[in-house]
């Protein structure tokens, strides 16, 4: 299997451990699933590799990785809107799905030791699946970021540095460690091995309802949920077993939409925005890496862009808490975009939105 680079079409294989191509771009897997179909689920497996026939791993290094990731219920809020419950997962949030792949991969090629920047929640995926592994990790976070993510980064055994400024400065800091250190980047933007793991987002999805549902809200800081959401709905549709792409309603801050502010304007790169405090810390991102693929996703499949109201999210957050749902301020931010979204093009059911991270995890 090889990586193809995204920006001058270069060929490198897989074992590389470079974070990206020698020119700059990033990488992406030259990798075709095989047709869905059902008898190629492993039922046998509770957890997210039962659909492993789908997506790109290397060799069996899984099995010795994996935590259950996946299987999340999917639950009725009211008449228009149901949740999947990805915080219902190991290190409760959603990117342990990613997480779950990647470190499969980099202990396939024998990645001894690891570093990454992270909102909070892929680094403490990535931290808790390379202990697991047996491979050193180290991880960057801005500075200001949830202690509870803190604490759970630093329990698995990796290093913490506290990077102060914007979420976008801690990516330059940890990317320069990689510059000069040839440490292995294992990043939820750069490497497209985590996309494979978001990609059972949905193939969980269709398997428990038999159908996709009309609209599906997905929160977009770099975007790795996008990213691995369109990828399977598009190897669903390829397949014939869904007849049309659903609307995806992908939301960001208002106080941090680089790429709400490009598709207004159907621009090719994302905005450059002023970035400031948002209680939406795991969308806080002025400088997506792969913005452009994930605008160029926008406008092939009629993608909407919206904004979580800042003095909303709160309100959101205890609605769901109201109704037996806890979950951190990221994710309310889903809900009260939702909620907004309704308000703009009116009422909009059968919508599938994710609780991607626990509420124990941002009380900060």
């Amino acid at each position: 299997m090889n990586y193809v680079c995204t920006k001058c079409g270069k060929i490198t294989p897989v074992t590389t451990k470079e974070p990206c191509c020698e020119c700059g771009g990033l990488f992406e897997l030259d990798f075709t699933p095989p047709k869905w179909d059902e008898k190629l689920i492993d039922k046998t497996q509770w957890n997210q590799f039962r659909y492993r026939r789908f997506m790109a791993l290397d060799d069996e290094s899984w099995q010795s990785v994996t935590m259950g990731e996946g299987m999340t219920p999917i639950i009725r809020l009211d008449d228009n809107v149901l949740l999947k419950m990805d915080y219902y997962m190991p290190t409760l949030s959603f990117k342990d799905r990613g997480a779950a792949t990647l470190v499969s991969h980099m202990k396939s090629i024998g990645v001894t030791d690891c570093v990454q920047d992270s909102s909070g929640n892929a680094g403490n995926a990535v931290a808790a699946y390379a202990a697991r592994a047996g491979i050193g990790c180290e991880i960057f976070v801005k500075d200001g970021t949830s202690p509870s993510k803190i604490r759970m980064i630093k329990s698995h055994g990796a290093k913490v540095n506290e990077v102060p400024g914007s979420r976008d400065h801690c990516a330059d800091v940890c990317r320069a460690k990689v510059r000069e250190e040839h440490v292995y980047y294992a990043n939820h933007v750069f490497n497209p091995f985590f996309y494979e793991g978001m990609k059972a987002y949905i193939y969980e999805t269709y398997e428990q309802l038999g159908r996709i549902p009309a609209n599906i809200v997905v929160p977009v800081g770099n975007g790795t949920l996008y990213i691995g959401v369109v990828k399977a709905l598009e190897h669903l549709l390829a397949s014939g077993v869904i007849d049309q792409f659903p609307q995806i309603i992908a939301l960001q801050s208002e106080k941090c939409d680089p790429l709400y502010q490009a598709a207004k304007h159907h621009a090719t790169e994302p905005e450059e925005v002023p970035v400031t405090e948002t209680m939406a810390e795991g969308i806080a991102i002025g400088k997506p890496s792969r913005g452009a693929e994930l605008l160029d996703m926008a406008y092939r499949h009629n993608i909407r862009f919206v904004t979580a109201p800042e003095d909303k999210i709160l309100e959101a957050r205890a609605h769901l808490a109201a109704h037996g749902i806890y979950c951190e301020h990221t994710t309310a931010a889903n809900y009260a975009a939702y909620l907004h979204y309704c308000e703009l093009y009116g009422p909009t059911p059968d919508t599938l939105i994710t609780m991607c991270g626990a509420g124990i995890k941002s009380d900060h």
